[in-house]
C-alpha cells in the first residue's frame, strides 16, 4: 500500500466553511481577494510591490538581524534577511503558538508548506524572490494550549504558571520535563538528536521565544526559513496609526459583525470586541475596555484619559498588543507578504477580515490552507492490504467501516434493499386500489407498509449485528490498525508529536515532508515511511 493522497473535502475532517472555500462556492467570492493558485500570485505580488513602503522593510532587516544575532544562522536564512530589503522580495508566512516542543504534528506541516509554497513561487516567478516565514505568537497568553506535548499517548506536560505573554515566559522548570522526555524517548541515534534538541532549547535559552525560534532554526534553518517575534518596539511602531484607529473608531468591530452576517449559516470561529487590544506587562496581558469616556485595562486599576492613552501609544508602542482579530492586520503591516498558510480554523476567522482590511487600505493576502498528512509505517500499509483496506475506508467514521466492511466480508448479501423495492411495488398496487375504495382503507394500507418496512429495518440490523460476531475478529483488527492511525478518533497531525516519528525515521521525514507535499495541490496526503 503505497503512498497516498485524499482532497480535503473527502477526508471527512474539514469544516463545511472550508470545504466551500475550497470548491470557490459563489456565496464566499467576497470574502477573500484573491484564489490560490500560481497565476493569482503574480496579481497579488503586484498589488504589495505598489504598496508595501521601503521604511518597513529598513525597519523588518533591522529587528531581524537584531533576533538572529545570538542564533547559528544558515546562508540561506541570511540570504532571505537580507533580500528583504528589496522591494522584489516577498513573504508568504505561517503563525503557531509556541507550543513545548512543537506540540502536534502540523506544527511542521505549516512550515513546509511555507517553504515549499516560496519555492514554487520563485520557479513561476524567477525575477522576484520568496522567502518563507514563521510567525511566532509570542504575545498569546493561553498558556494551558501550549503547556504540553503527546509522544505516544503520553501527555508531558510543563507545570508552572503563566500571566503574561508566553514569549517573554521563563524556561525555567524544564529540566524537569526534560528528565520525562529522556526516559521516554529511548537511546537510539535519533533519539540522541531529540535530547540534544531539548536541552540546548530549553535549558540553555532563557525564554519561551528564544528556545522556540532555537528549534525551528535548527529543523528548518537550512531551507531558508525566517522566524519573527513580532513582540518587539520597532515593528510596534509602525502599527500605531493602527491602534490609534482602533482604540478611536473601532472599525475592526464595525466591519467584521457586517461580515459575520455574511457568514451566519456557518459556524463562526472569533467574535470581535469593540477594542481589539491588550495592554501588555512581563507578567500581565489583559484586554482594554472602554468605559464612560476611559479606557480601561481590564481586571486592574490601570486607567487612561483619550490624551493620554494616545500619548502611551505614541511613546511605548511595546504596550499595545493585537488580539485574533487584530494579529492579521498587524502581519500584513510590517511584513512585505503575499499569502497567509494555515489551518481550517485560522482561515475561518481570516475570512471573516476582507471588509475590515479594505475599510483600513490594507492590500488582503492570500488565503492557503495548509498541507496535511497521515503518517503510516510500511508494517502498517502491509496490515491494510493484508486486511483489503483502502486509504479512505480508513479516513471514514468507525461505524461506517465495520457496517461497510461486515457487508463485504458476510458470504450473502445483508443488504435488503431489493426486497424493500419489491414490497412497496406491491403497496403500490394496494395503494391504488385503497384510493378506489373507502378512504380510511388508505391510511390502514400506509400503516402496514410502514409497519412492514420497519420490520424489513429490523431484520436487516440483526443480520448485520450476527455477521459482525462473526467477522469480529478480522473488524476488531481493522479498528486497532484505524485507532492507531486516527488516535481518540481524531486526526494524528493534531495529537502527535513530531519526536513519535522521528525517533524512528530520522531526517527522512522530514526530507520526505518537503519533497511530497504540494502547497496548491489541495489534498490530504498519507506519507508511508
Amino acid at each position: 500500500m503505497p503512498s497516498d493522497c485524499i482532497s480535503y473535502q473527502d477526508s471527512g475532517y474539514f469544516i463545511p466553511l472550508m470545504n466551500d472555500y475550497l470548491n470557490q462556492q459563489p456565496q464566499l467570492s467576497g470574502l477573500y481577494h484573491r484564489f490560490p493558485n500560481l497565476e493569482n500570485f503574480g496579481e497579488q505580488l503586484r498589488e504589495k510591490q505598489a504598496d508595501f513602503p521601503a521604511a518597513h522593510r529598513e525597519v523588518l532587516v533591522s529587528v531581524l538581524q537584531k533576533q538572529y544575532a545570538n542564533q547559528m544562522v544558515s546562508e540561506a536564512t541570511k540570504m532571505n534577511i537580507k533580500a528583504l530589503a528589496e522591494n522584489s522580495t516577498f513573504t508568504v508566512t505561517t503563525g503557531h503558538q509556541l507550543n513545548l516542543f512543537t506540540g502536534p504534528m502540523y506544527f511542521l506541516y505549516k512550515i513546509i508548506t511555507a517553504i515549499n509554497l516560496a519555492k514554487t513561487l520563485k520557479a513561476k516567478y524567477p525575477a522576484q524572490d520568496f522567502v518563507p516565514v514563521y510567525w511566532m505568537a509570542t504575545e498569546d497568553h493561553d498558556f494551558e494550549e501550549i503547556n504540553h506535548f503527546y509522544l505516544r499517548g503520553k501527555k508531558i506536560r510543563w507545570n508552572t504558571e503563566s500571566s503574561g505573554p508566553v514569549g517573554r515566559h521563563s524556561t525555567e522548570g524544564l529540566a524537569e520535563v526534560y528528565s520525562v522526555f529522556e526516559k521516554e524517548i529511548g537511546q537510539s541515534t535519533n533519539a540522541q538528536f531529540l535530547k540534544d534538541l531539548f536541552k540546548k532549547a530549553y535549558l540553555q535559552h532563557k525564554t519561551l521565544t528564544e528556545a522556540t525560534r532555537f528549534i525551528a532554526n535548527e529543523l528548518f534553518g537550512k531551507h531558508g526559513l525566517v522566524i519573527i517575534d513580532a513582540d518587539d518596539v520597532s515593528l510596534k511602531k509602525e502599527f500605531t496609526p493602527y491602534i490609534k484607529e482602533e482604540l478611536l473608531q473601532q472599525t475592526a468591530h464595525r466591519e467584521v459583525l457586517a461580515t459575520i452576517e455574511q457568514l451566519k449559516d456557518y459556524a463562526i470561529q472569533v467574535n470581535p470586541r469593540e477594542i481589539n487590544l491588550f495592554y501588555i506587562e512581563d507578567e500581565l496581558r489583559e484586554r482594554i475596555v472602554l468605559e464612560n469616556g476611559k479606557y480601561k485595562v481590564n481586571d486592574t486599576k490601570i486607567a487612561f484619559t483619550k490624551d493620554e492613552i494616545l500619548n502611551l501609544v505614541e511613546k511605548h508602542p511595546e504596550k499595545f498588543s493585537p488580539n485574533v482579530m487584530l494579529r492579521p492586520l498587524y502581519q500584513e503591516v510590517i511584513l512585505p507578504n503575499l499569502c497567509y498558510i494555515g489551518g481550517g480554523g485560522e482561515l475561518a476567522y481570516w475570512l471573516e477580515l476582507k471588509s475590515y482590511f479594505e475599510a483600513v487600505k490594507v492590500p488582503f493576502p492570500i488565503l492557503l490552507l495548509r498541507n496535511s498528512a497521515l503518517i503510516a509505517t510500511q508494517k502498517q500499509a502491509d496490515k491494510a492490504d493484508k486486511l483489503g483496506l483502502s486509504w479512505k475506508n480508513l479516513f471514514s467514521k468507525t461505524i461506517d467501516l465495520v457496517n461497510q466492511k461486515t457487508k463485504e466480508l458476510s458470504d450473502f448479501p445483508i443488504d435488503l434493499s431489493i426486497q424493500k423495492d419489491h414490497l412497496k411495488t406491491q403497496f403500490h398496487y394496494l395503494h391504488a386500489l385503497a384510493h378506489k375504495t373507502d378512504p380510511s382503507f388508505s391510511g390502514a394500507v400506509k400503516a402496514q407498509e410502514a409497519k412492514q418496512i420497519k420490520g424489513l429495518e429490523y431484520l436487516e440490523k440483526r443480520l448485520l449485528k450476527a455477521q459482525k460476531r462473526k467477522y469480529e475478529q478480522e473488524l476488531s483488527r481493522m479498528t486497532e490498525l484505524q485507532n492507531a492511525l486516527f488516535p481518540s478518533g481524531g486526526l494524528q497531525e493534531r495529537k502527535a508529536n513530531f519526536s513519535e516519528f522521528y525517533v524512528e525515521f530520522g531526517q527522512e521525514m522530514i526530507s520526505k515532508m518537503i519533497d511530497e507535499f504540494d502547497p496548491l495541490g489541495n489534498e490530504f496526503k498519507v506519507l508511508v515511511l
